[in-house]
């Protein structure tokens, strides 16, 4: 039986071949889960950007969970999860997920693949627990460079703004804000409503407000990760190529520091999607989904070889 989660709708249809699952963490808050796919794994965990729940995975975690175990999820105050009465800093929704992870009793090494906050997010989870991580995977993935104090301030301003305009019914301005060129041709009609369902509200773009208000102070983290490099596992990058208006500049440089990142990784990869801005998992999935297939499979034979020695 599904729990109850207070002052959310018990119920957030996840689409076809995807099942909801709540989950109650130490501090009693429930987080909404999504589950998908079957096998030994490795789990397959899918971290979603600022202001976006966990149905902006629908599509690429549906296709994945014909391969592995896979799981989506609300961070607290999004979709169906318990909003969280803590600051919602970098190192608290790092606190969250690996809560999570405990109360499922998910204990062998997991991949992880985040869009844009996401990145942060998995790599300072990484760092934390690199034991704990079998791969991963970043999509345009945020990084320090992109958020000098003034781009902090521009991006918690905007998030506000989106907010009120969801208040006031505005939801397809903001779709077409955030996905100027649409959707791509792969994801059907229900992925996409179910996507726009959860994100093009009031809710998660408040939630993405609380925790865009932190992304100047975590901006030293976020430096320091990317120093240190993450763990010796399969670790592909996936940049979007498209140079919108305003990223002259900054998609070039954002690009190069991955490159630069990844070549800091003994099996780092970078793939450069052309056709496609920063919102590569609705624009262009499928060379997502090749990276996470990639990751997957070369875990799992550096598992064999590893049980092989044994």
């Amino acid at each position: 039986m599904l729990e109850q989660v207070k002052g959310r709708p018990m119920h957030l249809d996840p689409g076809a071949g995807l099942t909801e699952r709540f989950v109650t963490i130490p501090d009693g808050r429930k987080l909404r889960t999504v589950v998908a796919g079957e096998g030994p794994g490795p789990l397959v965990v899918f971290e979603a950007g600022m202001s976006a729940p966990a149905a902006t995975w629908s599509h690429t975690q549906h296709a994945m969970s014909a391969h592995t175990r896979t799981l989506s999820y609300d961070r607290a105050g999004y979709g169906g999860s318990d909003e969280d009465p803590a600051d919602r800093t970098l190192e608290r929704i790092v606190d969250d997920l690996t809560a999570l992870l405990e109360a499922i009793d998910e204990v062998d090494p997991v991949i992880l693949v985040g869009h844009s906050w996401g990145g942060p997010i998995v790599r300072l989870f990484a760092d934390r627990h690199p034991d704990r991580v079998a791969g991963l995977v970043f999509v345009d993935a945020t990084l320090a460079e992109a958020m000098p104090p003034h781009n902090a301030r521009i991006t918690a301003w905007s998030m506000r703004l989106m907010g009120l305009l969801a208040r006031f019914g505005a939801q397809r301005l903001i779709e077409r804000t955030s996905l100027p060129h649409g959707f791509g041709p792969e994801i059907t009609d229900e992925r996409a409503r179910i996507m726009l369902r959860d994100y093009a509200c009031h809710q998660a773009m408040h939630t993405g407000a609380r925790e865009a208000k932190h992304i100047g102070a975590a901006n030293p983290t976020m430096r320091r990760l990317q120093e240190k490099g993450t763990p010796p596992v399969p670790t592909i990058s996936v940049q979007g190529g498209r140079v919108d208006r305003g990223m002259s500049k900054l998609r070039p440089l954002l690009n190069q520091k991955a490159a630069v990142l990844m070549a800091a990784v003994p099996d780092g990869k970078v793939v450069v999607v052309h056709g496609a801005g920063h919102a590569v998992p609705q624009e262009k999935p499928g060379p997502v989904h090749d990276a996470v297939l990639e990751v997957v499979d070369k875990a799992r034979r550096g598992k064999e070889r590893q049980a092989t020695r044994r």
